[in-house]
């Protein structure tokens, strides 16, 4: 039986927890601790604040009203906004960019599971040397059988939720785990504070020192605010689709806005606090989770409390990481099942294989390094091309469309749900203005920087 799309999120709620988990991931977790930590604390999170309600929601609202009137998969979606074939190129960028997401994205999140079975058995605790020996076999040749199937066995989980359908599964999956997250935080955030000197975290946290702003501040938290919420994979046009006539997607943005950043801030209330007391700088990025915090439950916390506090925190990364392979894996779901006329079971297993083989590649590139380009392995070639390159194309092109082809008066019906949500003159002028120039000159900056002055 083929999916004739006609499905939609079924609750208010499920359709904001489904969208808010696309974007929620591990990079709420280690990455916004560690640039707000190189970046002055309090001072950058204001900046970032700023970037990610008029860069994040203005480019979030491009892709709603392009999913949503497009009822359809993104392929389908930027053709009927563009009114050419053309740009359905967007679309199919976007399988492409959602795709090479999951592969990569996948042996990271085999790590958090493997991490999660380690403390569960007691083995993520222990001496510094123990814990960095732990991580670098698991990416060496020793280790990389185990850590291409956890690997695979990730895409496999995403996939069951997956063919359970947008209702049963994506909705149903996300209205749990989300919310699990934030309390699975606050209850870490609670311990970290409950430490000796733990006020100095949280003093670096929300104290801003403008002393230490300068303009690379300015494009970290711009670059923060733009990935955070998965601008340009198309996920959101691909949520935004299953969203229901009369949803208000001016709230939904502002919402999902809301929880992406109130996630990042509970992440640096768990990491800063724990951090300050033990001594231990938290900018080591990814190493951050796998190396540094399993120093900090080992030298904070009484071995009983480390140990079930190390279960908690994996078991939150394993949540985080899962909402955000549950929409990358949909983009090609969706996709595949409508242009080949198949089932969803059909289209999900063509996804789960092709990045099943993708991600093995991803983990065997750590220890071979004959497997990549440009001297980088395989996993840093995907993370690259997807986040320097399709992310910032996919969100500039986006807007372009919004900003200067669609007809405004398409724009207005779906901003205010067939006059629904009347918006203001104002607040409409202002949207289209950040749309048409503000936002594509972000990007723009973004894309530049990206590609010509970072590694």
């Amino acid at each position: 039986m083929t999916n004739n799309k006609t499905t939609f999120f079924a609750t208010q709620i499920g359709s904001i927890l489904a969208t808010a988990g696309s974007a929620v991931g591990l990079g709420n977790i280690w990455r916004f601790p560690t640039v707000t930590g190189q970046n002055g604390g309090a001072a950058f999170i204001l900046i970032y604040l700023f970037f990610n309600i008029f860069l994040g929601v203005a480019c979030m609202l491009t892709e709603f009203i392009v999913g949503r009137n497009g009822a359809s998969n993104p392929l389908r979606a930027y053709i009927k906004a563009g009114r050419h074939k053309s740009w359905g190129i967007i679309g199919i960028l976007s399988l492409l960019c959602g795709s090479l997401i999951l592969s990569f994205y996948s042996v990271v999140a085999g790590w958090c599971v493997y991490y999660l079975y380690l403390a569960i058995s007691g083995g993520v605790l222990g001496s510094f040397d123990h814990i960095q020996t732990t991580f670098t076999t698991l990416v060496s040749t020793e280790g990389i059988y185990t850590c291409c199937a956890i690997s695979v066995l990730f895409v496999v989980l995403t996939h069951l939720i997956i063919v359970q359908g947008v209702q049963k599964g994506i909705e149903r999956a996300s209205t749990c785990m989300v919310p699990l997250l934030i309390l699975l935080l606050i209850v870490l955030g609670i311990a970290s504070c409950s430490l000796p000197g733990a006020w100095k975290g949280l003093e670096f946290l929300f104290r801003p020192d403008f002393s230490k702003v300068t303009a690379h501040t300015f494009y970290d938290a711009m670059s923060m605010a733009f990935f955070s919420l998965s601008l340009g994979t198309a996920c959101l046009v691909t949520y935004a689709s299953y969203f229901r006539k009369d949803a208000n997607i001016g709230r939904y943005a502002l919402q999902i806005s809301i929880i992406d950043v109130l996630v990042a801030i509970l992440a640096g209330i768990t990491i800063f606090p724990a951090a300050f007391s033990v001594g231990v700088e938290p900018d080591a990025g990814p190493s951050l989770i796998f190396l540094t915090i399993p120093n900090v439950f080992t030298s904070a916390f009484s071995p009983t409390a480390g140990y079930y506090l190390s279960i908690l925190f994996y078991f939150l990364l394993v949540l985080a990481a899962l909402t955000s392979t549950i929409s990358m894996h949909e983009i090609g779901t969706s996709l595949l099942s409508q242009e080949l006329k198949t089932s969803r079971t059909m289209a999900g297993n063509i996804i789960t294989v092709f990045c099943s083989i993708m991600g093995i590649l991803c983990a065997l590139s750590f220890s071979h390094p004959d497997i990549g380009l440009f001297g980088s392995t395989l996993f840093d070639n995907f993370d690259s091309f997807t986040s320097k390159v399709l992310m910032p194309v996919g969100a500039f092109a986006t807007c372009v469309l919004v900003g200067w082809i669609m007809p405004r008066l398409t724009i207005v019906r779906q901003l205010t749900s067939n006059a629904r949500y009347p918006w203001p003159r104002f607040m409409q002028e202002l949207f289209i203005f950040l749309v048409k120039f503000v936002c594509p000159t972000l990007i723009g900056i973004i894309f530049v920087v990206n590609i010509f002055f970072t590694n």
